[in-house]
């Protein structure tokens, strides 16, 4: 339910358009178990740095590691210093808006303000698999950013198992081929920081 508050306020403010957005404290990034791939520094991620040379990032780790944290901190620092145009979503919120579109008709407009973005943030890959036309929509838009904009997939899957999500090997594997070319891949450690802050966790 926690990110289902959103907070409207910071990212109106910020210009960034988003869906089911997550709430953040606003308290520093906790690095400790974050394992970032060689070439990529803390800076290069938090300014958004690889949003200019059209670059992705694969934030895999479990639940309440911190994935969807840093994901929306990058995309408000991206706005805010670099100007760029962002957008949040679920996977779920996302497909069923493709789903929706494509029922009315208004498909194309929905892939034109994607084509519009600098950075599109995909939250929760994994948690819920998809029906054949929800996972060919999803990646009709990985396609439309392939070379041209750069994606941030939050995930608990390894790459082995994306087939649970999408359900079709041939179009999963053509998923990850697009999503890697040109990426970093973040692993996130440690225990869940929900689990850990709960009141049940302190008692």
């Amino acid at each position: 339910m926690a990110k289902l508050l959103c907070i409207n306020s910071l990212l109106n403010y910020a210009l960034l358009t988003c869906q089911t957005q997550p709430n953040i404290s606003g308290k520093p990034f906790d690095w400790q178990d974050v394992q970032l791939s060689q070439g990529l520094d803390q800076s290069t991620l938090l300014e958004g740095k690889f949003i200019e040379k059209k670059e992705n990032m694969i934030f895999y780790g479990g639940v309440g590691a911190g994935k969807t944290y840093l994901s929306t901190l990058i995309g408000l620092n991206a706005i805010q210093n670099r100007g760029k145009r962002v957008k949040f979503y679920t996977i779920a919120t996302l497909v069923n808006q493709l789903l929706d579109a494509h029922e009315k008709g208004s498909l194309n407009r929905l892939f034109k303000q994607i084509e519009k973005l600098d950075l599109l943030i995909l939250d929760e890959l994994g948690y819920i698999p998809l029906h054949k036309q929800g996972a060919e929509l999803l990646f009709q838009v990985i396609s439309l950013c392939y070379e041209k904009r750069s994606i941030i997939v939050t995930t608990n899957l390894q790459f082995g198992q994306w087939n649970h999500v999408f359900g079709d090997p041939i179009l999963t594997e053509a998923v990850v081929d697009r999503l890697i070319h040109h990426s970093h891949l973040i692993l996130f450690g440690g225990d869940s920081h929900r689990l850990k802050e709960s009141t049940l966790m302190r008692n």
